[in-house]
């Protein structure tokens, strides 16, 4: 048997692979400074200088704080979506017990590493505009909260939200086609509008709880975090009837 020897594209370049490394070591740097000061703290400069690099040197592999800052929050989406789909994989079939492992795999993410999470749900930084890709990372660390919405029946109080995210579906191709993949459900189908507003609903609430926990609020109040989102979520199962 001959063996099947890899084609150019399987394998990378030494110039390629050094590429690679430099820009994961520059991006390690600048998490570094995003856990002390927060996305304003993040200088190339100061990178630069840590790394024994040139100014312009690091230039070649980042042209600049923005293009950084973009990858670094590629990442955290994209690594928050793994932790979610991990959740899905363990939650039980029930709708209400796949909701608490997703808000519990959410605040357990953004807890171990509430620079990350401050980096894509926080404040935004002046002057930046996140690049347009990164609405599709956010959309798939959401998704899985769709399915988990899709056979709700939510309480008279809730049907406006569901109506008027009806009317959005039906206006936004790109938001109905993800809708329609995460749900099976068709824009116009019963239950689209329902799923999105669950999860739009889910993730306010976990964003409001979870922020509050990674910027240290909640201290002395005499309750965990988890106790009160996990509160919250029962919540809403309940208001949107949820196995």
């Amino acid at each position: 048997m001959t063996a099947q020897v890899p084609t150019g594209a399987e394998v990378k370049s030494p110039r390629a692979r050094y590429r690679e490394q430099t820009r994961a070591e520059i991006k390690a740097a600048a998490l570094e400074q995003l856990a002390e000061g927060g996305a304003q703290a993040v200088a190339l400069t100061r990178i630069a200088k840590d790394m024994g690099l040139s100014g312009p040197a690091l230039y070649r592999y980042f042209a600049g704080r923005d293009e950084l800052l973009g990858d670094l929050m590629r990442d955290a989406y994209d690594d928050l979506a793994h932790a979610i789909a991990h959740a899905v994989g363990i939650a039980a079939n029930d709708a209400r017990t796949a909701l608490h492992a997703f808000a519990d795999a959410y605040l357990d993410w953004a807890t171990a590493q509430p620079h990350r999470y401050l980096l894509i749900q926080g404040t935004p930084v002046p002057g930046y505009a996140a690049p347009p890709d990164t609405l599709e990372r956010a959309r798939a660390a959401l998704g899985p909260f769709l399915a988990v919405f899709a056979d709700g029946d939510p309480a008279e109080a809730f049907r406006p939200a569901v109506d008027e995210m009806a009317g959005w579906l039906r206006e936004d191709d790109s938001l109905a086609a993800w809708v329609a993949e995460r749900t099976g459900r068709p824009v116009r189908a019963a239950g689209a509008g329902t799923a999105l507003a669950g999860a739009v609903l889910a993730w306010s609430q976990l964003h409001g709880t979870v922020s509050l926990a990674v910027s240290g609020q909640y201290g002395g109040i005499g309750h965990r975090a988890r106790t009160l989102l996990m509160a919250q979520v029962d919540a809403l199962a309940d208001a949107f009837r949820l196995a």
